[in-house]
């Protein structure tokens, strides 16, 4: 059960833009000469969380855990099983067909691989300006215009516009769904892993885009990613997600600082450190990640947390907030003991926390 309190406005009156609230996304297992339902993937199962105008919420998590499958939810690309999405005061699961396309002006998303997203048979140019031709009435003048100034804007060149995707490398491509995505001067963005597939040399460089743009645009990112120091160099606001729910919420400093859910202790721990003479404590979990087609009972992360007891088992925690908009959801931290959800050697033993540097 998830439950979180929001309305319009949040923290000292901050607009919520986009509000997710019990989110639901379930694929079906089909078998069979008919091909009957006997199963059900539960990819996305009762997420909520929310959004400022204006900030970069990050949503983080291991392969497969639903982050993508909520990116491309929320935008309607694939269909939920339930739950409500508002963006802007209009909940996108209520529009019809023409009220959709008409949203989508004000939605966007750039996808993680540079080289499957673009069409090898148009020339970038068209590609940048077809949501134009979809969603305007400009002129081919109007719309080469907004292609040359967005090309322009991601540190590219006009005469680029007349060129294929194969003749860029995958940095330019990515700079190229940067590009499209801007060109119908959306409000909110949904940035699924746009980093992952470029070369360290090339990541910075488009975040710097990305940071860049939302200055000059206003733009509110949902910035997906697995790779945790990328998010924490570029969110506001982080969500962690654990098999399918989410699991902890808090601003970049907060959760960073001081993480509350074992889960993303146990992340923090994984995070890579430049000077290799630093010592610090890595957290070891046992075991794999369960099947999303069978997760367990109560918490999912019981199976591999250190400190689980009995009622982790049993009933599925609450996520809620416990001071200054941390959300968690860990049965530990009801018992109201400090420091009760924190893995240390004291509580897990040595053989789950290692020494680590020299």
């Amino acid at each position: 059960m998830t439950t979180v309190t929001n309305g319009n406005s949040n923290q000292a009156g901050r607009k919520v833009l986009l509000d997710v609230k019990n989110l639901v996304k379930y694929f079906p297992v089909r078998a069979g000469l008919l091909q009957r339902v006997k199963a059900w993937v539960k990819a996305v199962d009762d997420v909520t969380f929310f959004i400022y105008e204006g900030e970069t919420f990050g949503l983080v998590g291991e392969s497969g855990c639903g982050k993508t499958t909520v990116g491309r939810t929320i935008l309607r690309l694939i269909p939920a099983t339930s739950g409500s999405v508002v963006f802007d005061d209009t909940d996108l699961f209520d529009l019809n067909a023409s009220e959709l396309k008409q949203m989508r002006r004000s939605i966007q998303i750039i996808f993680q691989d540079p080289y499957s997203s673009l069409d090898p048979r148009m020339p970038i140019g068209e590609s940048i300006s077809e949501g134009l031709r979809i969603h305007t009435s400009k002129s081919a003048q109007e719309r080469y215009e907004i292609v040359v100034e967005m090309l322009t804007r991601v540190g590219m060149r006009a005469d680029h516009a007349r060129r294929y995707p194969h003749e860029f490398s995958g940095g330019q491509r990515q700079r190229i769904g940067i590009a499209r995505a801007l060109a119908l001067r959306p409000k909110f963005i949904v940035c699924d892993e746009p980093v992952s597939a470029l070369d360290v040399s090339i990541q910075a460089q488009v975040l710097n885009i990305l940071r860049e743009l939302q200055k000059d645009f206003g733009l509110t990112y949902l910035f997906i990613a697995h790779n945790l120091s990328v998010v924490e160099h570029f969110s506001d606001r982080v969500g962690v997600m654990y098999l399918g729910k989410m699991v902890e919420m808090a601003s970049r400093n907060d959760l960073y600082r001081d993480p509350l859910h074992p889960y993303t202790q146990a992340l923090m721990s994984a995070i890579p450190v430049p000077d290799p003479t630093m010592r610090r404590q890595r957290v070891i979990l046992e075991g794999d990640v369960p099947s999303p087609l069978n997760p367990p009972s109560g918490c999912r992360f019981h199976t591999r947390c250190p400190l689980a007891f009995d009622k982790c088992s049993q009933d599925e925690p609450i996520f809620k907030d416990y001071g200054d908009e941390h959300y968690a959801a860990c049965w530990l931290l009801e018992t109201g003991e400090e420091g009760a959800s924190k893995l240390t050697i004291d509580k897990v033993g040595a053989d789950k926390i290692r020494e680590i540097g020299l």
